[in-house]
C-alpha cells in the first residue's frame, strides 16, 4: 500500500473513502467539512453510530466532495484512548475497507492533535491489519487497498517517524512471512537463504555448516540436529551502524519440532513450524535495523534445524557438551529450545556484547501461564528488564517478568551431567530459563519466551490468525531506547 502525506482539506481528497475518526464523548474538530457533511454526519452520530471503539458505518458521501464514501470509524471514550486503541482502528478500519472491495482511502487526523497522538499509530495498525498469506492460494489472491492518504501537514519529524512505522511493519511482514511458511519450504537451508537476501553494506550474513558446529564444540545444538536429514545451519548477522560494542539478538530457530523421541501428540503438531518465530523475528529486526540506518552495532545468531526422530536422534538419557565445556543430559528431547539457544548464547559471547537477547518459543508452560496475551520476561539485568517493560507497553507486545530464583537451580540438578534439560512439569517456566541463565552468566541478558504469543488462533485487529510476528516491533523498541 503506498503512503503519502497531502496539506488538503479533507472534502477535496479524490478517494473512494475518506475516514473519519471519533470518539464517545469528544469533541468535534471537523470545522473544515460543508455543512451537508456535517450535517450528514450529525444526524448519523445521534441516531445510528455511537463512535465505540472499532465501530464502522460506512456512506455514500453527498454529492457535492470529492470523496465517494465516507467512513465513520469509532475510537471509545475519548479519556481512555491510547496509541493501543488508535493501531487497532487503523487495522480494523483498512481490513473492513479492503473486504468491501476500497482501493483509495484518505484519513481525517485532527482528532489525533486533540488526544495528542500520531497518525504514525493508525498507519501501524492499518499497515499490520491488512497482512496476509496467500502464497499457496494462487487462485485467490484476495482484495487489497492501493493507497492510503493522510490528510495532514508535513514535517521532517512527521516524516521520519512514518517512514520507521512503514519499516516496522514491513519487518514484521516479512516475520510472519517466514513464520507461516511451511516446514517443507523453511527448512534450515531456506531459513539461511533468507537471512543471505538481507546483505547490505553494513549487514554482512555468515553461514555455517555441521562441520564448523563440530569443529567449535556445539555438541548441545548438533544434539537437535541429529535426527533430522536436513543439514542444520548456524546463521551469524551482524549490522555495524556503530563500532560500538554489539547487543546480540539470539533466535530459536527449529524449522520444525516433532519433539524428537520425545514425540508430540499428533494434534495441532502442524503448527510446530512456527518454533522458528524467534529466529525469523530477529531476522526482521536485522531487517529493519538496516533499512532505518540504526546508529548501533548489532549481531544475530540463528541456531537453525530440525528437530525429528530419525534414527540418528538423540535419546532421553544421552549427555552431550556444550561450547561452554559443561555437559548437558538430555532427560527430555521435547526441551530442544534451550540446547539450541544455549550454545548460541555461549557463541555470542565471542563478540563481547554489552547485551544477550534472547527469544524463543521455549515452554508450554508460557502459553499456559499467560495464554496469548503476554511475553514471559526472565533476566539478571534490571535496567534492561525495566526498559523491555516500557518498550512493551509502547507497543502492546507486553511482557512480564517471571522469577529467577537461585533455588530453581535445584530443579535442573543432574546425577551424570553438570545440568539437565529439564526439571519436573512444577516451576518449567522459570526453570527453563534458568537453564539459559547458566550460560549467559554475568553478561547483561534478558530471555523472552513467545510461545503462547508467535501465533494467534483468530484474528486480531491488527493480527490476522496464524504467526503475530511478535518480537519485531518489542526489540526494535528496546535497541532505540538503548541508542
Amino acid at each position: 500500500m503506498q503512503i503519502s502525506v497531502k496539506n488538503i482539506n479533507e472534502v477535496d481528497c479524490a478517494c473512494d473513502v475518506l475516514i473519519i475518526p471519533f470518539t464517545e464523548d469528544g469533541p468535534y474538530p471537523y470545522t473544515g467539512f460543508k455543512p451537508s457533511v456535517s450535517r450528514l454526519i450529525a444526524n448519523l452520530r445521534q441516531k445510528e453510530f455511537r463512535s465505540s471503539l472499532l465501530e464502522v458505518l460506512l456512506i455514500p458521501a453527498p454529492e457535492d466532495i470529492k470523496p465517494l464514501r465516507i467512513l465513520l470509524l469509532g475510537l471509545g471514550k475519548g479519556d481512555a484512548m491510547s496509541a493501543e486503541k488508535v493501531r487497532q482502528a487503523g487495522g480494523k478500519a483498512l481490513s473492513y475497507l479492503r473486504d468491501m472491495g476500497m482501493k483509495s482511502v484518505a484519513l481525517a487526523v485532527q482528532i489525533f492533535g486533540l488526544l495528542n497522538l500520531s497518525p504514525c499509530d493508525f498507519v501501524e495498525g492499518a499497515l499490520l491489519g491488512l497482512y496476509t498469506f496467500r502464497k499457496y492460494r494462487k487462485e485467490d489472491q484476495g482484495r487489497t487497498v492501493s493507497s492510503l492518504v493522510i490528510l495532514s501537514k508535513s514535517s521532517r519529524e512527521f516524516s521520519l517517524s512514518l517512514r520507521r512505522t512503514e519499516i516496522a511493519a514491513s519487518a514484521t511482514a516479512f516475520t510472519r512471512d517466514l513464520v507461516n511458511t511451511p516446514a517443507n519450504d523453511m527448512t534450515p537451508s531456506d531459513l539461511a537463504g533468507a537471512a543471505q537476501l538481507l546483505r547490505s553494506e553494513k549487514l554482512s550474513v555468515k553461514v555455517f555448516d555441521r562441520k564448523y558446529a563440530q569443529k567449535i564444540g556445539m555438541g548441545s545444538y548438533l544434539a537437535v540436529a541429529q535426527g533430522s536429514k536436513e543439514p542444520p545451519k548456524f546463521i551469524v548477522l551482524e549490522y555495524k551502524g556503530s563500532e560500538k560494542l554489539p547487543i546480540a539478538l539470539v533466535g530459536k530457530a527449529i524449522t520444525f519440532d516433532s519433539g524428537g523421541l520425545s514425540l508430540k501428540p499428533s494434534e495441532g503438531m502442524e503448527k510446530m513450524k512456527y518454533d522458528m518465530a524467534g529466529g525469523a523475528a530477529v531476522l526482521g529486526i536485522m531487517k529493519a535495523a538496516s533499512e532505518m540506518k540504526l546508529p548501533i552495532h548489532l549481531v544475530g545468531l540463528l541456531p537453525a534445524t530440525e528437530n525429528l526422530p530419525g534414527g540418528s536422534a538423540t535419546r532421553p538419557g544421552d549427555v552431550v557438551a556444550s561450547i561452554s565445556g559443561k555437559t548437558i543430559e538430555i532427560v527430555n528431547t521435547d526441551a530442544e529450545g534451550r540446547l539450541v539457544v544455549a550454545d548460541a548464547i555461549e557463541y555470542a559471547k565471542r563478540y563481547k556484547p554489552i547485551a544477550i537477547i534472547d527469544i524463543a518459543t521455549l515452554t508450554g508452560a508460557c502459553a499456559i501461564a499467560f495464554g496469548g496475551e503476554a511475553v514471559a520476561m526472565m533476566g539478571n539485568d534490571r535496567k534492561l528488564l525495566d526498559e523491555f517493560r516500557k518498550a512493551g507497553e509502547e507497543t502492546y507486545e507486553r511482557v512480564w517478568e517471571m522469577p529467577l530464583f537461585d533455588e530453581y537451580k535445584d530443579y535442573l540438578k543432574s546425577d551424570i551431567a553438570d545440568i539437565k534439560n529439564v526439571g519436573t512439569r512444577i516451576g518449567s517456566l522459570s526453570a527453563s530459563a534458568c537453564f539459559l541463565y547458566e550460560f549467559a552468566g554475568r553478561t547483561p541478558w534478558v530471555h523472552l519466551d513467545i510461545a503462547g504469543t508467535a501465533w494467534v488462533e483468530k484474528d486480531r485487529p491488527y493480527i490476522p490468525k496464524g504467526a503475530s510476528g511478535i518480537g519485531v516491533r518489542l526489540i526494535l523498541n528496546l535497541i532505540e531506547r538503548l541508542q
